[in-house]
């Protein structure tokens, strides 16, 4: 019988988990052993005894020798990679492109390193795709957080006293993240754009509601994601961009670039050119951020611009986010598990090949060395 150990998480402020009860009886059901560090969903609202009632086992150390797949939120440390037995695989949002990422760690060990950052754009990887599940939360997130800092009201009210009119909301950036700020802002009642330099994004944006900014910059990219822009293409975006900033009450950031720094579209000359009180959520905050001024992980103010860095927007929202991410983990795992929970990972998959960010699969190896370098 195949084992998977899911372990606590152990990043500062992380309070999702790779598995909930509902999927550790999916588990079960395909006849794998489970096993769960004690504690490890209290941050997110799963009890040990809902996951002893689903069928797992309660463990109050970690188990990495055990366990043949090792699912995590923030993936392990290279102090703790060495414990894991040879052949096991650990399956997280890796950060696999970052400077510290432990491949060496892992290639030592003798084990796998499935990064679901690294998944092909393909439509059978939908159902694995950690980062679109995980950016609709954040993107949730971020419009509650803007309207919780603006100090008046989002939509447009009619009262005894007079009209207070709408909040006026700016999104850059219509991937998951930013259409699904774009959807909240408008459910609370804002008046909203939404930024794109990918042309075909228009549609979504207007689908939603909202008006979308055309700057005359188009950046098409491979594989859904945005190119960088050129210099020339930048000072266009930015001075079409910055009227409409200006005249935001709250602007909300989802820019990024896999495997690079967040490219800056907020200047601080364009933050001083906003009314005080406004806001800025930067969620590119990770990468650097998208304004110039983010401080990753605060809440900077300038001139009376408050600019929100939330660099884990997710985790707080850690009951739905871990949902979601431990169905994406099933989805992507499941097929390893054969007849009586028998645990073979499919080397011919590519899937697996390309998600691989340390370690050897068939045909990998010179891959995952070359990527993680």
């Amino acid at each position: 019988m195949a084992h998977v150990f899911i372990p606590r998480e152990r990043a500062g402020g992380e309070k999702r988990v790779a598995l909930t009860p509902a999927q550790a009886a999916r588990y079960r059901a395909l006849g794998v052993d489970v096993a769960v560090e004690r504690g490890a969903g209290t941050a997110a609202g799963f009890t040990d005894a809902a996951y002893r009632e689903a069928g797992a086992a309660i463990a109050a150390k970690p188990l990495y020798g055990e366990a043949d797949a090792v699912l995590t939120v923030r993936g392990l440390d290279a102090a703790t990679i060495p414990e894991l037995k040879r052949g096991a695989a650990v399956v997280g949002l890796l950060a696999p492109y970052a400077e510290d990422f432990p491949a060496a760690a892992y290639r030592e060990a003798g084990a796998l390193a499935f990064a679901l950052e690294k998944l092909p754009r393909i439509s059978r990887a939908q159902a694995m795709d950690a980062l679109s599940s995980q950016a609709a939360v954040a993107g949730y997130r971020a419009a509650l957080l803007a309207a919780t800092e603006l100090p008046r009201f989002f939509p447009m009210l009619t009262t005894a006293a007079g009209t207070v009119r709408p909040a006026r909301v700016l999104v850059i950036g219509a991937g998951v993240a930013g259409l699904q700020a774009i959807a909240t802002a408008r459910r609370l009642g804002a008046i909203v754009e939404g930024y794109d330099v990918r042309a075909a994004a228009r549609e979504q944006v207007e689908s939603l509601g909202a008006r979308f900014v055309d700057v005359g910059v188009s950046a098409e990219g491979e594989g859904g994601y945005a190119r960088e822009l050129t210099e020339a293409e930048k000072a266009e975006q930015a001075e079409a961009l910055g009227r409409h900033i200006a005249k935001s009450n709250v602007v909300i950031t989802t820019a990024a670039v896999p495997g690079r720094p967040a490219p800056k579209i907020i200047t601080r000359k364009m933050v001083e050119g906003m009314g005080a009180g406004s806001v800025i959520v930067d969620l590119a905050a990770v990468g650097g951020g998208n304004c110039e001024l983010t401080q990753p992980g605060k809440t900077a103010r300038h001139q009376g611009v408050s600019i929100l860095g939330p660099t884990n927007p997710a985790a707080a929202l850690a009951g739905h986010a871990s949902e979601l991410y431990a169905q994406n983990c099933y989805n992507f795992v499941a097929p390893w598990f054969g007849e009586e929970g028998r645990f073979a990972i499919p080397a011919d998959d590519e899937v697996y090949r390309a998600s691989i960010a340390a370690g050897e699969l068939p045909g990998t190896a010179e891959q995952a060395s070359t990527d993680t370098e």
